[in-house]
């Protein structure tokens, strides 16, 4: 897990996570695990740990739910909002060295992580190493290629989104990642799409603070200048003001087991 955040961009990622569509794919990812109390889970890549939360209240206390980054500014955070959960704990470390012995955990996530990491194959087998027989995995990555928003300038919006991908290690994730799951030895592999749609620009909707970000990246790899930013965000909210912004992009989530399930 390479990519680093800062205290300001955990502030900013925490605020995101509090958002209708975002709790609405926590639950969808809980779905998809199936938890069941006294398993052991993991989040992998937990952030500020809003999933590993609910993992600890669905494993209840005979089971475990650990939380797992590389950014002591999201630990802590995953910390103190899960301090009354005895059977949550968290991990700093990287996927790439999973710190527990095989057939560890009877489920993982792993939300918006892997585009962080240049070698796929070698953590999706670090995942699959430490899930138990039968143990379930939920992934969800998303193509930002795909995003649909009504903006003024399209070549702008084009190279917003471009230098997006860029700063990704593995873009464009979605549409390679069932093969590559098969490869590593999953099976029983599903695939849904959740929308997020936004037709408003207020902060409590996601797009906006992503919107932001991306924007802010942006300009820092110099693919926009500084007025183009402001004036690609001062279009939003034009369009807010209007009645017609309107943003969306599909998240994709793959479930698997480790040798087929039920």
């Amino acid at each position: 897990m390479p990519f680093k955040f800062d205290e300001e961009d955990a502030r900013s990622l925490e605020q995101s996570y509090r958002t209708p569509e975002i709790a609405l794919q926590r639950q969808r990812t809980l779905n998809a695990l199936k938890l069941r109390p006294g398993e052991n889970a993991a989040d992998v890549g937990c952030g500020p740990g809003f999933l590993v939360e609910e993992i600890a209240r669905t494993v209840g206390p005979r089971g475990q739910a650990v939380g797992i980054d590389n950014s002591p500014q999201m630990l802590s955070r995953t910390r103190s909002r899960n301090k009354v959960l005895p059977q949550a704990s968290v991990v700093e470390t990287t996927l790439q060295q999973l710190p527990f012995d095989d057939d560890t955990f009877d489920a993982l996530a792993c939300i918006q992580l892997l585009l962080f990491i240049a070698d796929i194959p070698q953590g999706l087998r670090e995942m699959h190493r430490i899930l138990k027989p039968d143990g379930r995995i939920a992934i969800i990555e998303t193509d930002w290629r795909g995003v649909v928003l009504n903006a003024m300038d399209d070549s702008l919006t084009k190279r917003m989104f471009t230098a997006w991908d860029d700063d990704a290690v593995s873009p464009n994730l979605p549409v390679r990642l069932k093969p590559e799951l098969e490869a590593s030895g999953f099976k029983d592999i599903g695939v849904e799409g959740i929308p997020i749609l936004n037709t408003a620009f207020g902060v409590k909707n996601f797009s906006s603070g992503m919107l932001r970000g991306v924007a802010l990246k942006a300009h820092q790899m110099g693919a926009v200048t500084e007025d183009e930013a402001k004036g690609w965000i001062a279009d939003m909210q034009t369009k807010d003001a209007g009645g017609a912004y309107f943003f969306c992009v599909y998240r994709f989530l793959f479930s698997a087991c480790k040798n087929g399930g039920d």
